[in-house]
C-alpha cells in the first residue's frame, strides 16, 4: 500500500482511526464486503495497515453491481495491496428482492452479507467488516442496516463514530483514488419501489449510465420508472444535460436501449429520490 500522504488528520479524526486499528486487531484475520468505493475501500485500508496478508477484500458479484464498479473494486484492492477475492450470486433468485417492496435494501444486504460470511467459513476467517459510517444512520430509510445486525458483521467506522467527511479524510490519508469517488449505491436503486427488479431493467440502466459517463457526468443516476427514462444529474453539471447536443443523444441513446420516454430531473441528482421516503 501506498504511503500516507503529508497532509495530517486532525486530532479527533486520527483517535478514531486509531480505535478501529485497535478494535480490528483484535481479530486474527478479517474479510471486508468491498464495493470499491471510500467506505469500504477504508475498512480494506486499516484491516491490511493491522493485519495485513491475514484481511482479505471480497467482492460480491451479482446483476446489481455496474462491471465498472467491479473493475474499481480490483484497482482499489490493487492500491492497497489487500487480497482480492470476488463470489457470485444472483438476487433475482430471491423472489422479496425481485417483488422491491420497502424492504428491498434489507433482502439485498442479507443476502451480500450471507454470501460474505459462508467465504469467511471456507477461509477460515474471524470476521465479516462492511462499511457503514455513523452518517448513514441519518440518510432516511435504510433497511439494509438491519442486516449487518443480524449477521454480526462489524462495522468499524461506525463502531468508532466516524462520519462520511472523516472517511473521506482518511481515504487520503491513504492516498486512495475513491477519496472523492461519488456514493455508487446498486443498480436496482434506480427502479421506483412496486415496480419488479428484472435483468432487462438493471441492464438498461446499467447501460444508460455508462452513457452519461462516456459525457463526463461526474454524480448522476438514471431512475427505470418502468419504460420512462428520469436522469438525474448534479445542479453543477445541469447545464451540460440542457444542451440541445445531450438532450438529443440522450433520447437517441436511452430509446435504443429500449426506454419509452426520456426526461431529465431539473432539481437535479438527490440520492434515494426513488425510496419510499421520496
Amino acid at each position: 500500500m501506498t504511503e500516507a500522504i503529508e497532509r495530517e488528520l486532525s486530532s479527533a479524526t486520527e483517535e478514531k482511526l486509531n480505535a478501529a486499528k485497535q478494535q480490528l486487531a483484535g481479530y486474527d484475520s478479517a474479510l471486508v464486503a468491498f464495493s470499491g468505493g471510500v467506505d469500504s475501500g477504508v475498512v480494506a485500508a486499516i484491516a491490511y495497515d493491522v493485519l495485513g496478508e491475514d484481511a482479505v477484500a471480497c467482492t460480491a458479484r451479482s446483476e446489481t453491481l455496474p462491471e465498472a464498479e467491479l473493475e474499481t473494486a480490483q484497482s482499489v484492492a490493487d492500491e492497497i495491496g489487500i487480497p482480492h477475492d470476488i463470489v457470485s450470486f444472483s438476487e433475482l433468485e430471491s423472489d422479496a428482492f425481485v417483488s422491491n417492496d420497502d424492504e428491498r435494501c434489507y433482502h439485498c444486504r442479507s443476502m451480500r452479507l450471507s454470501e460474505m460470511s459462508k467465504r469467511a467459513n471456507e477461509l477460515d476467517v474471524d470476521v465479516v467488516c462492511e462499511g457503514t459510517n455513523v452518517s448513514d444512520f441519518d440518510a432516511g430509510h435504510r433497511p439494509g442496516l438491519a442486516a449487518v445486525q443480524e449477521l454480526d458483521a462489524i462495522s468499524p467506522l461506525a463502531d468508532n463514530d466516524l462520519n462520511k467527511s472523516e472517511v473521506r479524510d482518511i481515504a487520503e490519508h491513504y492516498e486512495l483514488s475513491v477519496a472523492d469517488k461519488p456514493s455508487m449505491a446498486c443498480l436496482s436503486s434506480r427502479i421506483p419501489t412496486g415496480i419488479e427488479v428484472t435483468e432487462e431493467r438493471l441492464s438498461r440502466v446499467e447501460k444508460a449510465e455508462q452513457f452519461l459517463r462516456s459525457w463526463g457526468f461526474k454524480q448522476f443516476r438514471v431512475r427505470d420508472h418502468d419504460g420512462l427514462a428520469r436522469i438525474e444529474v448534479n445542479q453543477a453539471e445541469l447545464d451540460v444535460a440542457l444542451s440541445q447536443d445531450f438532450a438529443s443523444a440522450a433520447e437517441h441513446h436511452l430509446r435504443e436501449l429500449g426506454f419509452d420516454h426520456v426526461t431529465l430531473d431539473l432539481a437535479g441528482y438527490q440520492t434515494g429520490s426513488v425510496s419510499p421516503d421520496n
